[in-house]
């Protein structure tokens, strides 16, 4: 595979700018990587056709869609069959609180990012819905205390 993005410092000062705002101008992009609109429009063509940016999104505040309340959720599983993943998987992605899944390595099987309006909210979702997936063996949480840097578009 070719990292064509990592070898254009233009490409990179692009990318850096609209996960900053995926909302400029292309006129304020271009005079801020010091390109013409028409080549830098020709770049973020390029880059979206590659698949390098994949799509743009609006950063919502979490505290007024209900979701002011972050967790991050260690969990393990009972039984390490595919069968037992994937089953976990389609529960998560059927449950909205679940932001993110990841599947890591290590201690446990699955690191969740969850988003809830307040603690009763998390402890409905890990009573009634992280707790009656199947093979869910154990739950372990980690409450965000404050975020001093988070660079998620």
């Amino acid at each position: 595979m070719q990292f064509i993005v990592a070898e254009d410092r233009i490409n990179q000062h692009i990318l850096r700018i609209l996960s900053q705002d995926g909302r400029i101008s292309n006129l304020d992009l271009a005079d801020r990587v010091g390109l013409s609109p028409s080549a830098c429009l020709r770049r973020v063509q390029d880059l979206e056709k590659r698949g390098v940016i994949r799509g743009y999104r609006a950063k919502l505040d979490p505290v007024q869609t209900g979701r002011g309340f972050v967790v991050y959720v260690a969990v393990g599983l009972s039984e390490h069959t595919k069968e037992a993943q994937e089953g976990f998987e389609a529960a998560m992605r059927a449950t909205p609180e679940v932001a993110e899944c990841h599947n890591v390595a290590g201690a446990f099987e699955y690191l969740l990012r969850v988003e809830t309006a307040d603690l009763p909210a998390y402890k409905a979702f890990h009573t009634d819905r992280l707790g009656t997936v199947a093979h869910v063996r154990s739950i372990t949480s980690y409450m965000v205390m404050g975020t001093p840097k988070d660079d998620r578009g």
